[in-house]
């Protein structure tokens, strides 16, 4: 779970996973995101913003213009494109971090990655428009392929749900010429599992997802279930996304994608010593 790991991602670059964690920030450019919505929609915001996220020791900057969040507003493909890209073009020319888009769209993923993203992140497991699997197989961009239940019947097991969804991505990816190496599974905390029960299962059980073979990123970042077990709003759940980053991390997990960069860093710095040291799932 915790060895060296090559993560070959578009123009040329590539990023080490396993043995040290790594933080992907997340930048949304939206009006409507959950908990930080209209904060950065505007380029100097977020140039700015995403400056802070790799001072505090991001690995990578997540750009989004669509809210995934329950119930938020749809847009389409021209006002997604118009949000990010530019901020996508400004990252590249300014700076050296790695860059994810996260989209489902095939148009917004190629034209995002022509502009200088690395990864191509899609909350719909490519099942949504298959063509993004397209995308990473000819622009060589890493691919994370998050599991998720919305729009489709779920099987009463978590982890039967999640083997059953995400053999049905790989398959996707891999008639579309996707090399393993390239992608990253993320078992979508929050998507449309909607009680706190659903959730936790999931957590305890993570390791299970091993058996597929890929690395696994965790975004659990001020979700739902966090406040319901916190009785915290969205901004107060940092001290509770971190807790589950530590104990994703123990389980293996590769990469934690989360709003508080810097908090994050710390704690998973800690739980990378004791796992030099032996411990894993919080044994030793």
């Amino acid at each position: 779970m915790f060895a060296s790991y090559h993560w070959p991602l578009a123009h040329g670059r590539s990023l080490e996973l396993g043995p040290v964690a790594r933080l992907m920030g997340i930048l949304n450019v939206t009006p409507d995101s959950f908990s930080d919505g209209g904060r950065y929609t505007s380029i100097d915001a977020a140039l700015a913003q995403a400056e802070t996220l790799i001072r505090e020791g991001a690995d990578i900057i997540d750009i989004g213009g669509e809210s995934t969040r329950p119930g938020g507003d749809q847009v389409d493909a021209k006002e997604e494109q118009r949000r990010i890209l530019p901020v996508i073009e400004a990252l590249a020319n300014r700076s050296d971090v790695i860059l994810s888009v996260d989209t489902y769209r095939e148009e917004t993923a190629r034209r995002a990655v022509h502009a200088g993203a690395h990864i191509v992140n899609d909350v719909w497991g490519l099942q949504r428009e298959p063509g993004i699997a397209k995308v990473a197989a000819d622009t060589g961009a890493g691919l994370v392929v998050m599991h998720t239940g919305r729009g489709r019947e779920t099987l009463p097991d978590v982890i039967e749900d999640q083997l059953h969804f995400l053999r049905h991505s790989l398959k996707i990816a891999k008639d579309a010429n996707v090399r393993d190496q390239q992608i990253v599974l993320d078992p979508g905390f929050g998507f449309a599992k909607e009680t706190p029960k659903a959730n936790l299962d999931l957590m305890a059980r993570l390791d299970e997802l091993h058996t597929l073979g890929f690395p696994l990123l965790i975004g659990t970042s001020r979700k739902r279930f966090i406040g319901t077990i916190t009785g915290k709003d969205a901004a107060e759940r940092d001290a509770g996304t971190t807790s589950t980053s530590v104990i994703t991390r123990f389980q293996g997990a590769a990469i934690f994608r989360v709003h508080n960069v810097a908090m994050n860093h710390d704690a998973l710095r800690f739980a990378d010593e004791l796992i030099k040291r032996g411990v894993t799932a919080g044994r030793s």
